[in-house]
This record gives C-alpha cells, sequence and structure tokens, in this order.
C-alpha cells in the first residue's frame, strides 16, 4: 500500500474507532447509565441491603478489610461536591478530592483508560441522575504502618499507566471497541490477570505480553484465562458462545459463578449486543500463553452410573449427590445444569473454584433469560477426604484430564470460607 494511502486508511480507522469507543446510548443520562452499567460500579459501591451507589461493601485484602466509597450526589457524604476534573482524577488516577489516595482495589489502573467524553457522561449521570445517600463513609480495618495511604502514591508513580485508551491501527474498529471495554471499564484484568508480590496487575493489556487476562487466585476462587487456552481458556468457545455467556450467565455447557454471576447480572447482560459482539470478537483474538496445556482428545459418551463404571468412594458419592443434576454421563442440562464433562473449569490446573463451588455451593446469574436463577446447595457436610474423592472423580471422569486434589488442597479452601470441617 502506498504511504498517501495507508495515511488514509488511519485517519479513516481513528475516526471510527473513536465513534466505537463511545457508547451506543444517546443522550448525557441514558449514556451514563449505560457506561455504570459497563464499568459494574453499582457492585463495589453497594452494600447488601444498602442504598445503591451508597458503599459500605467491605473487601477483604492481603494488608487488611477496606469497604467501598459513597458515590452518591450527597455532598457532605458522598461525590456531591466533586467537580468534572476532581472526579476525573478519582476514577482515573485514584485520588480523591481532598487528596489523599484510593486503594487499588478500586480499579483505576484500568478506568485510566476511560475516554474524556465517556468520564463527562459518566460524571454527568452520578451528579445528576443517581439519588444522594446521606451515609459516612467507614474507615478501613488495616492495622498500622499499613494503614498508611502515602506509600500509594509511591504504588502509582510505579504502576499506574496514564492515558485514555489509543485506538490500535492494526485492528479494525469492532476489535477497538472490544479492547477499549476489556482493558477499561470492564476492568476484566482485576480479576483474570495475575498479580506480582506488590499487588499489581502483571499485565494491563496484551501489549504488555501474555500474561494479561491468563487467570488468576484470588478471595478462595480461580478466574479462569480468557486467553485462547485449549484446556483452560477460551480456545473451545466460539464469539457466539462468549456474547450468550455474557449476556445469559449461562451457556450448553457452563454457567458462570461467584463474582462473574456478578458480573453478569449487574453489568454484561444489560451491554448491546454489539459491545458484546466487539468484546467476543477482541478476546478471541488473544493468543494463548506460551506453555498453555493443550486440551485432551475425548468422546463423551452416556454412561451408567458413574458409582457402577467407576468402583470408587468418589464415583459413589458422585451417583448419591450430584447425578440428578449433573447426569450420569456428566452432561448436564444445557442452560440449567452445567455440564462437567469437558467443562474447561474442571480441566484447569487450579481446582480453586471447583473445590468451592462444592463447599460453598452456588447461584446462576440472575437475568433477563434467567428470572428463576438455579441454586447449586453448599456441601460443608462432607468432609475434606470426601470433597477431596469426588472433585477427583469428576476431573478424571468421561474423558476429563486434570490431576487429583489433596485433602490439604481443599482444607485450604475450606479456611476461606471459615467453615469448620464437618466431624465423622
Amino acid at each position: 500500500m502506498a504511504k498517501t494511502h495507508w495515511l488514509y486508511a488511519f485517519l479513516v480507522l481513528a475516526a471510527t474507532t473513536a465513534r466505537a469507543a463511545e457508547a451506543p446510548a444517546a443522550g448525557g443520562m441514558e449514556r451514563g447509565a449505560y457506561l455504570a452499567r459497563a464499568g459494574d460500579c453499582i457492585a463495589c459501591h453497594t452494600a447488601p441491603g444498602g442504598a445503591d451507589f451508597a458503599g459500605g461493601l467491605a473487601f477483604d485484602t492481603p494488608v487488611g478489610r477496606i469497604y467501598s466509597t459513597n458515590i452518591t450526589p450527597d455532598r457532605e457524604t458522598g461525590i456531591g461536591a466533586y467537580t468534572l476534573e476532581d472526579f476525573a482524577r478519582a476514577v482515573r488516577q485514584g485520588v480523591a478530592k481532598d487528596g489523599h489516595h484510593l486503594y487499588p482495589a478500586m480499579p483505576y489502573p484500568s478506568y485510566a483508560k476511560v475516554s474524556d467524553a465517556d468520564i463527562k457522561a459518566l460524571y454527568a449521570y452520578f451528579h445528576d441522575n443517581v439519588a444522594p445517600v446521606k451515609q459516612a463513609n467507614r474507615p478501613s480495618a488495616i492495622p498500622m504502618p499499613l494503614g498508611f495511604r502515602f506509600p500509594l502514591a509511591v504504588w502509582d508513580a510505579l504502576f499506574l499507566k496514564e492515558g485514555a485508551y489509543r485506538p490500535d491501527p492494526a485492528h479494525d474498529a469492532r476489535w477497538n471497541r472490544g479492547a477499549y471495554l476489556v482493558e477499561g471499564l470492564g476492568h476484566c484484568g482485576a480479576c483474570h490477570t495475575p498479580r506480582a508480590v506488590t499487588l499489581q496487575e502483571k499485565a494491563l493489556s496484551d501489549r504488555d505480553g501474555s500474561t494479561y487476562l491468563s487467570g488468576s487466585k484470588f478471595d478462595g476462587w480461580f478466574a479462569k484465562s480468557l486467553r485462547g487456552n485449549d484446556r483452560d481458556g477460551l480456545g473451545g468457545w466460539s464469539e457466539g458462545d462468549i456474547v450468550t455467556f455474557l449476556k445469559t450467565g449461562t451457556t450448553d455447557r457452563t454457567a458462570a459463578f461467584a463474582g462473574m454471576a456478578e458480573v453478569v447480572q449487574h453489568s454484561s447482560q444489560f451491554l448491546t449486543d454489539d459491545d458484546l459482539e466487539a468484546i467476543a470478537h477482541y478476546l478471541k483474538s488473544l493468543r494463548a500463553r506460551q506453555g498453555a496445556p493443550e486440551a485432551p482428545a475425548r468422546t463423551i459418551q452416556a454412561a451408567a452410573a458413574p458409582a457402577e463404571d467407576h468402583p470408587s468412594r468418589g464415583g459413589a458419592a458422585y451417583s448419591q449427590y450430584c447425578v440428578t443434576c449433573h447426569r450420569a454421563d456428566g452432561g448436564g442440562v444445557p442452560r440449567i445444569f452445567p455440564a462437567l464433562a469437558g467443562n474447561d473449569v474442571v480441566e484447569t490446573a487450579d481446582a480453586t473454584s471447583l473445590i468451592h463451588i462444592v463447599l460453598g455451593g452456588g447461584r446462576i446469574a440472575h437475568t433477563m433469560a434467567h428470572p428463576m436463577p438455579f441454586a447449586m446447595p453448599e456441601f460443608t457436610k462432607m468432609d475434606n477426604r470426601e470433597v477431596a474423592e469426588v472433585v477427583s472423580f469428576i476431573r478424571t471422569a468421561w474423558g476429563n484430564d486434570a490431576g487429583p486434589v489433596t485433602v490439604d488442597q481443599v482444607a485450604k479452601v475450606r479456611a476461606t470460607l471459615g467453615k469448620a470441617e464437618a466431624k465423622p
């Protein structure tokens, strides 16, 4: 391509991508509400039983407990006195109006990429369209000297990359829109990217390397890889599967659980099809992380009751507790009870999430597609040995090719739940 033609194509792409980076909703308030949904602001800034956006939700961090803040427009306890510049600084740089630094539990390293236009729309929404609630912020419960905030300025200087998202001219508008949402407002890396010992995400975009969105353990769960890994990523997912999952919380083979169910419930189900397709398009472009294991070849066939085919205590426990919903062949019931055969959550190397679901139960996302969501009960009455046996059975049955789990692994997950082990 001639240089002048390349420059013309770049300018056209940049213009269309800039438009694509804006939410499709029209009007300041409507668009701001849409963006707040995309950023899932309500999930962190609303305590159970509390008023929307009034804060007070507890977060247990490696250094102690902190609480989300009031972001309603109350002038005394919320952000009603914030100017647009104050708001932008808090969202994108993690600095409050009075100058104190926010803890990076607030994903401002991701929100740093939000465009000026979207910041302005968000500010208009929170300032003029959210009901003010007078509720004082709760102080953090971090012991001194870890409670001092001035070291956060050093943390920000080292790890915060300022500057709104810049379109990549090597990709089209749909890809860039997906990247903008995933890397920015969606802050997917906050959960799905591993963190260093200094608690920053090891990568903030794919340009930083294949560690980005490669999966991470936190709070007793393992957030799966969103890269193209066959075994434990999105290698076996189509773009349509991703769209369906984000819109409904389920696919024919799996279902959202834990924090991801809340993301679907509060955020992604409300996104437009165009935005969901852009997200899926971007995620499917991410190559598998180097060295990621390949999925095993398998033929899933209907089987007799697992206790008969596999005379083990794990198989017997599966037959007693699990077979009614997940079926003898591990196939589950599409869009209702997740399949366990060939489920990438089951086969990932880190079994934390599977153990957590067995011990603590779970509920699929409450969405327009699932107004009466099904729930899985907790099985804390099973002791650690029984849980290890049934989880190991699930990870090796029906062609699944994941390693067994140990009693110690179960005990560690149980400890995060604060549940005592069942006594014989």
